[in-house]
């Protein structure tokens, strides 16, 4: 790789504090589902211990799901390490939609983390599979290896689209994400 990549997961959500499935594209860019103050704090902190310790810095590039939740998350983010340059909002970095699971109890999350570990191609209540997350998200890693060198590359994304685009850097089948957790508001490099 020519860049190093860092995964971002947004900070506490509005959709996380009311317990819902929130996938939707359209019902993501809502402000209404955007963080909490908790959650923007949770994003300050983890980012200012990045910048101390010389992890990110200003030169950094910074990509986001257009999620108003990842794009409030990105917007400290650039703030925080004195980003010069735009926000770069790609959907490929979106939420992994989670079908008529859709608005519905998060516990349903489970369900559908034990189907995937079962087949990572289901789709299962017309939930995207988690071959399809990893084929978007990775592309847009490949993209960005073609378009830049020796960059530190900040991806602001969600819990699933990020522990299975982590699952295209360790080389390891997509349904077994939810063995690599992700905290709100986490920032982890991605090897």
């Amino acid at each position: 790789m020519n860049n190093k990549y860092f995964a971002l997961r947004h900070g506490q959500s509005k959709p996380n504090v009311l317990g819902i499935v929130l996938s939707s594209l359209d019902d993501g860019k809502k402000e209404e589902y955007t963080l909490t103050k908790e959650g923007e704090k949770q994003v300050e902190f983890s980012v200012k211990k990045a910048k101390e310790s010389e992890v990110l810095g200003s030169d950094t590039i910074i990509y986001s799901s257009p999620f108003s939740r990842t794009k409030r998350t990105a917007e400290i983010a650039k703030e925080v390490l004195g980003v010069n340059s735009d926000i770069i909002f790609d959907e490929r970095l979106r939420e992994r939609w989670f079908g008529d699971w859709e608005k519905t109890d998060h516990s349903a999350y489970k369900k559908v983390w034990a189907d995937d570990e079962k087949d990572p191609e289901h789709k299962e209540k017309n939930v995207e599979s988690t071959k399809e997350v990893l084929d978007r998200t990775m592309a847009l890693v490949k993209d960005s290896e073609g378009k830049y060198k020796n960059k530190n590359i900040l991806l602001v994304s969600h819990g699933d689209a990020i522990k299975i685009m982590e699952t295209g850097f360790k080389k390891i089948s997509p349904g077994l994400h939810k063995g690599l957790s992700i905290h709100t508001a986490e920032i982890r490099e991605l090897k």
